[in-house]
């Protein structure tokens, strides 16, 4: 039998009537002749709630007791979605990521996958087996231990299936009908794209799009998976959604694709640092050993061989690099007079493939937020995007201005 991949996000699974809802699409497949792989999130809010009671139990968590509390939401789920498709009459069994087993690497809350034998679950599609629900966002390390590949890691955990089983296809089910020019919670002209370049929608994932994670971006453009995104909710036909696909699929777009944001974002500021050959190496170094994800960076000139260095991570993240740099400079490794952390800062960004062949993108851009008042903090771009990061009660408002500058509401413009 030909083999589909759905994945259902949070939204899909909310609740027991939404869990029904998505086991008809499941069962519909099923008729299709199709052997079906579910991958499910955690129903929404789960993932949250459990997120805060490992914080408020220990700030600076260990990551593989992290892992063990955080990846008991889809275990719930995809128990759940087992049981609602026994009740359908489909032959249906529930995966945890261990008895897959689905291999990781051992980085506890940001493990990469490093194999999906095959072969437990061919044998039981053999069986008579019709849908493997597996639990998305987990698997186990060469520790035997859990581990979680980060937020939004069931898409990554959907898109390897479907590679690793030469599926037809991947559709990803969540509470949008495709990938859109904005948020539409935030500006009413966003328009639905029908197709998007895998560079583009890697690009605005990472920039703070909620539809996809980067990383399952990645993996369906190397391995070439079709990748469809689709609304869990109404009536879909054959060409809903939107298709993630090559850039040479796509015959007209415009030149900026779509304007991400993201309000968990902090700044930091190291001040009166040492202006020598290696410090930001000793700076970085200790960040990335503290699992610290730094973004924008930018260095001041310097002034009497100071000089100020300035980056960005998630507000999340902010306690977690204020101590590797208290520690740092307890060691001697780096000197500064202060560390200033501003969480009350949002990031801009907008992307297109077609910024590569049009000048004055980046003009326009910035006399758009000039234009209401908004003051930019740190720049940074590259080929086919540019970021800014704002105060954050302007976020929404540059949203707007710039969707509205690049006429996004407009195919083709």
């Amino acid at each position: 039998m030909p083999i589909l991949v759905m994945k259902f996000g949070g939204t899909s699974v909310a609740t027991l009537d939404r869990i029904r809802r998505a086991a008809k699409r499941v069962g519909r497949e099923v008729a299709n002749g199709y052997d079906v792989i579910v991958i499910v999130s955690a129903m929404a809010g789960e993932t949250n709630k459990l997120v805060g009671y490992v914080e408020e139990t220990s700030p600076l968590f260990d990551a593989r007791e992290y892992d063990a509390v955080v990846s008991s939401g889809e275990n719930v789920t995809a128990g759940l979605m087992a049981l609602t498709l026994q009740e359908m009459d489909v032959p249906a069994r529930s995966w945890q990521g261990w008895q897959v087993p689905l291999k990781t690497t051992s980085a506890h809350s940001s493990a990469r996958i490093l194999e999906i034998p095959t072969d437990n679950i061919l044998s039981k599609f053999g069986e008579g087996m019709k849908v493997a629900v597996v639990a998305g966002f987990q698997g186990v390390s060469a520790e035997n231990r859990i581990a979680t590949l980060g937020r939004g890691g069931s898409d990554t955990t959907a898109v390897a299936f479907a590679a690793a089983f030469g599926a037809e296809r991947c559709d990803i089910y969540t509470d949008v009908d495709g990938v859109y020019t904005t948020d539409p919670r935030i500006s009413d002209k966003a328009r639905k794209l029908d197709k998007i370049a895998f560079e583009e929608m890697l690009e605005l994932a990472s920039l703070g799009a909620k539809v996809l994670q980067t990383r399952s971006v990645e993996l369906a453009m190397r391995y070439k998976v079709r990748l469809r995104v689709l609304s869990s909710f109404g009536d879909m036909g054959d060409n809903a959604g939107t298709l993630v696909c090559d850039e040479e699929d796509i015959v007209e777009s415009n030149v900026v694709a779509g304007v991400a944001h993201s309000r968990d974002e902090a700044k930091m500021t190291l001040i009166s640092v040492a202006d020598r050959p290696g410090i930001a190496a000793a700076i970085f170094g200790p960040l990335a050993e503290a699992g610290v994800n730094v973004d924008m960076i930018v260095q001041n000139i310097s002034e009497e061989g100071r000089t100020d260095m300035t980056f960005s991570c998630p507000t999340n993240q902010v306690a977690r690099a204020e101590a590797a740099m208290k520690k740092a400079k307890d060691e001697g490794i780096i000197n500064f007079h202060d560390l200033v952390a501003d969480t009350d800062v949002a990031k801009v960004s907008v992307v297109g493939i077609g910024m590569r062949s049009h000048a004055g993108v980046a003009a326009q851009m910035f006399k758009a937020l000039s234009a209401e008042g908004i003051n930019i903090k740190v720049i940074t771009t590259s080929e086919i995007k540019i970021s800014v990061l704002i105060d954050r009660k302007y976020m929404e408002l540059a949203v707007q201005a710039l969707h509205d500058t690049f006429e996004l509401d407009k195919a083709g413009a």
